[in-house]
């Protein structure tokens, strides 16, 4: 294993480098805004390479990009006389030590119920110090939509705006299905996407309700419908046609065919 302390500081020293007046001409232009995608891309990233194994040599590269985008915003907010890469190490060793004190203190042990209420006791305490007040305050408004949804839900819940159970959302589900079939005939698409919004919230809350999480739904339904594609291309490919060619009846056929494959080697 290579040295941490020796590697953090050599990397420390090539992202000053880069930023340095006879650095790259590119690195020394960016601020904060424009690295601020690169970062939410190296999440996801390293996301996707668990999601994929995890592929230990992949996700070893991926946290370094990501690591690397904290030390670059690190080094602009040196820059600025703000912060360095020291201070925001010492301030998340400090708020996990403050939000494990059954770990680091005194309290007693905890299990892990009790813990993600203690967790959410003191992230209320640390909002409030900041002054953000109201159950829905510093969820930040950058996340995916799905994400955020679930956020904002699951605060509402823990003060009891909730349904009683998925059954009841379900009903829900249907109530917005309706009003946005209602919605179809005027074509307003401002009325539409007001409806289909909702729709989508709801969904959010189903998946809430049955402790899972919608983006990773979504995230399989997208995979499970790009491979069920990919083999009816491929089943058409089989017959010298193409999907633009053969028809929506061909390609519903192939559909169904790649489907009772699936689950008949399920």
């Amino acid at each position: 294993m290579a040295d941490a302390a020796a590697s953090l500081v050599r990397l420390l020293d090539i992202m000053a480098r880069l930023r340095a007046p006879d650095g790259c001409p590119w690195d020394r232009v960016q601020d904060f805004a424009t690295i601020a995608p690169y970062t939410i891309e190296e999440a996801y990233e390293v996301a996707d390479a668990i999601a994929r194994g995890p592929d230990f040599p992949q996700l070893m590269d991926e946290l370094g990009d990501l690591l690397f985008q904290v030390v670059y915003h690190a080094q602009m907010a040196a820059e600025a006389g703000q912060f360095g890469f020291a201070e925001v190490a010492q301030a998340i060793a400090d708020k996990m030590i403050r939000r494990h004190p059954h770990v680091f203190g005194e309290a007693a042990s905890r299990d892990v119920a009790a813990q993600n209420s203690a967790w959410e006791v003191q992230k209320a305490a640390e909002r409030a110090a900041r002054a953000e007040t109201g159950t829905l305050a510093g969820v930040p408004t950058t996340l995916p939509a799905l994400t955020r949804g679930l956020k904002l839900a699951r605060r509402a819940a823990r003060v009891g705006f909730d349904w009683p159970d998925p059954g009841a959302v379900l009903d829900k589900l249907e109530e917005e299905a309706a009003e946005l079939r209602a919605e179809l005939p005027a074509m307003d698409k401002a009325r539409q996407a007001d409806e289909v919004g909702d729709l989508f919230f709801v969904l959010v809350n189903l998946a809430r309700k049955l402790d899972l999480d919608p983006e990773t739904c979504l995230r399989d339904a997208n995979a499970k419908f790009e491979r069920r594609f990919n083999a009816v291309e491929q089943a058409l490919a089989a017959e010298g046609k193409a999907p633009a060619d053969a028809g929506l009846e061909a390609m519903e056929a192939a559909w169904q065919a790649v489907k009772a494959r699936e689950r008949g080697q399920g």
